[in-house]
């Protein structure tokens, strides 16, 4: 159980994507993808509130009609992050309060998620947190599925859209982990990472959660083993209906 910080839940909400623009406003079950992913997000019962930010009228005004928490802000920012940040000083939030950044791409998000981000935030050590599961051989050879080894301590060592570790001639069954990209921080350590600015290695692996580390940062891993289901261009649409229709049906023949 969470020590008396507060708890917020971000959702950056962008219209513009290379891969998929208007991604957020896309429809699922007669609903926008984000207003899955707020409905998800607010059953965590350690979240005190969860709010979309966007710098797209369009989505600010589907949200206000929704009736979901939106946030407008400048569209210059290069990051989520960044994006989450300035809507943390809009609303005035206090240095020890936990940041959630839930990404907005995420309609099949379990809520279990967001509990076993903020579980880790009991001890006053941990500043940031984030999740993993363990993968499968042909996963870790995707670059697109981001790796991450980590201390006994559940301290990263590294992340890297590489194949990581390499069994070099091991006779060990190779375990691999992937990295589900969602994050909790301090509010303070989030301010300090703004003022950083972009390190090498998170520019080489184009990979923000590498500039944590280079400053000395410790991110804590929380192992998870619920499947992340992002959507990142219209064919994934296609998966995402069908896995949510097949939680609805499994729900119904449950209830009868």
């Amino acid at each position: 159980m969470i020590n008396s910080n507060k708890c917020y839940g971000f959702i950056p909400a962008r219209y513009e994507s290379s891969r998929f623009p208007g991604k957020p406003l896309a429809e699922i079950a007669n609903k926008p993808m984000f207003w899955h992913v707020y409905n998800r997000s607010i059953q965590c019962p350690y979240l005190d509130q969860v709010y979309l930010v966007t710098d797209d009228n369009r989505i600010y005004d589907a949200s206000l009609n929704l009736e979901i928490p939106v946030l407008m802000t400048a569209k210059h920012h290069a990051s989520g992050t960044d994006r989450i940040l300035e809507a943390c000083g809009h609303l005035n939030i206090t240095g020890e309060s936990v940041i959630l950044n839930i990404q907005g791409d995420e309609p099949l998000l379990h809520p279990e998620m967001l509990t076993q981000l903020i579980d880790p935030f009991e001890r006053e050590e941990v500043q940031v947190s984030t999740l993993a599961r363990q993968i499968t051989n042909p996963e870790a050879e995707n670059p697109n599925l981001v790796k991450v080894i980590f201390s006994h301590q559940h301290k990263a060592l590294y992340f890297s859209r590489s194949k990581i570790p390499y069994y070099a001639g091991s006779s060990q069954n190779p375990i691999y982990w992937g990295h589900v990209g969602l994050y909790a921080y301090k509010l303070d350590v989030l301010k300090r990472f703004a003022t950083l600015g972009p390190s090498f290695l998170e520019q080489t692996e184009k990979l923000e959660q590498l500039r944590f580390l280079e400053a000395g940062i410790p991110i804590h891993i929380q192992q998870t083993t619920h499947k992340s289901y992002g959507v990142d261009e219209p064919e994934d649409l296609r998966i995402v209906k069908s896995i949510l229709e097949q939680e609805q049906s499994d729900a119904g023949n449950f209830g009868s």
